[in-house]
Formats: C-alpha cells, structure tokens, sequence
C-alpha cells in the first residue's frame, strides 16, 4: 500500500528536496501567464526568470489553477493519498482536487484520498506536508487512513500565516492597489504587513516603516494570534535570503519556538509575494 502526498506548487517544497523510503510525495503545478509567455512552476522554474518578465510586462499577469485530470494523474500513482491545496479562498485548486477525487475515485474506488483545505499557502503547507510524513511513516502499512486524516486537519486548524511585502507592482498591475498608494508607500519604505484568516482570506493587520520595525510588527502578531511555545516555523522568501535570515534571528529572540527553516519561494508565491517578499507559516 503506497502513502501518497500530493501538493499544488504554491507550498514552495521543490519535489527533488523530499526524501522518505515509504512516502511518495509529488506536486502539481499551477501555471502562471505573463504577457504572452507561460511560465509552469515546477522544480526547473526560473524565479528571476519570471519576476524579470513581470517587471517589463505592462499589462497584468495572471495565474491558472491545474486541471482536476492534473490532480487525478497524481492520485493514482498511490493508493492512499493526501493532498494540500493552496485556499480555496484565493483559488480554484481546492475545487479540482476535488472533481480530481470523485474521477479517480469513480475508477478505482479501492483507493483512499482526502484533500485538506490549507487556508494558506507557502511554509503552512510544508508543515502540513511534512507532519502527513512522519504520521505516514509512523503508521506503516496499517495505519489508520481516516485517524490519519482528522488528525491533520487538526493539525491545520492550529497553523497560521503572515507575510511581508516590499513590491506592490503586481498589485498595481491588478487594480488591487492605487498606483499613488504603492508608489507613497515605496518612497517612504513601508512595508504591509498581512495574515491569512481563519477562513483563508487575507487581512492586511499593520503597516511598519523600515526593516527592523517590520520584522518586531511580524513576531508581535505571531505572539499574539497563537501561543508559538514549540512552534515550528518556515520563512519562505522571493529573492531575499538576507532578509529572511534576519527574520529568523528576530524570531528566535522574541518567540519560544522550536525552530526556524528557510526556504526559497516557487513561482506562484512569488507571483503574489514579488521580490524582497517574505512569508512565514507557523
């Protein structure tokens, strides 16, 4: 019996950095459109490569979701099968997981599969992924599927996300933010400072001017939305280890957590974080 985890690529965990000899695991991509070029966010993905596109393409990119027969492909390559979507809240991947399970399901109804809401994206799915694989390899080959499964959502009821942005270009491009608006907060070096709600939608919760003041902002509204005594945590940064690096060590002074991990963001958090963007799930 094969223990499968199967992730959409904005859980920035590349496939060739996951090692189990039980646990296969797989992501699938979503696919990002820049002016007339498409960009499929795999493990050979360029990130420069496409923040550069987006930088000189006036118009706004986009992102698409991958297709339920995506999903399904990966589904039957194992016979018991978890999978983590980005929120159903800010895209589509949710629902063709889903149509994914009933298609294979249908076919093969001998197979298990559950697919888990994150209501986040980035270092919360790679603490999901990562607690369905010592849950998997603790419970060999006959473990519990449904045990399994409540206690993972469980597991993600407790987790959280926030993040931090320095480039607000894309969201220009989208007509999510006035261009007057991102150019005063650029030129004045304020960063926006958000977090994902219980329900998967994003919040902006402050705003900070300067480095240091962002990333004390950042651990005061992780100290505040969850006791983080023991926490694990991943940083996920677009192009800005330095500044990740600097997030952790202001973590780790300021919060009881267990420990910190740094991970560079794939192509669909980049899309939304842009360069310097950090991102932390905990």
């Amino acid at each position: 019996m094969t223990w499968n985890i199967v992730s959409d690529s904005s859980c920035d965990l590349r496939t060739s950095s996951f090692h189990s000899s039980c646990v296969r695991f797989e992501t699938v991509p979503l696919r990002i459109q820049v002016g007339g070029r498409e960009f499929v966010d795999d493990d050979a993905l360029s990130v420069p490569a496409l923040l550069s596109a987006m930088a000189v393409e006036k118009a706004a990119s986009s992102s698409a979701c991958p297709s339920p027969a995506d999903f399904a492909g990966a589904f039957e390559r194992g016979d018991r099968t978890v999978c983590f979507t980005l929120s159903s809240q800010l895209s589509g991947t949710y629902h063709a997981a889903c149509i994914a399970r009933e298609m294979v399901l249908e076919e093969h109804p001998e197979k298990q599969i559950c697919v888990i809401d994150s209501r986040a994206a980035a270092g919360t799915m790679v603490l999901l992924i990562r607690r369905a694989q010592a849950l998997m390899e603790a419970a060999g080959d006959d473990g519990d599927f449904d045990a399994l499964c409540q206690q993972l959502h469980r597991y993600q009821a407790t987790l959280r996300t926030c993040f931090t942005l320095e480039n607000f270009d894309n969201l220009i491009k989208n007509g999510r933010m006035r261009p007057i608006v991102g150019t005063l907060l650029r030129s004045l070096g304020i960063h926006i400072i958000a977090d994902a709600t219980a329900e998967g939608t994003i919040h902006v919760a402050d705003k900070a001017r300067g480095v240091g003041k962002t990333y004390r902002a950042i651990t005061a509204l992780m100290k505040a939305s969850k006791d983080c005594t023991d926490a694990e945590v991943v940083i996920s940064h677009c192009e800005n280890l330095e500044g990740a690096m600097a997030l952790k060590r202001q973590i780790l002074a300021d919060l009881p957590v267990k420990q910190v991990d740094l991970l560079s963001c794939r192509g669909l958090t980049s899309f939304y974080a842009m360069e310097k963007g950090l991102i932390v799930g905990y």
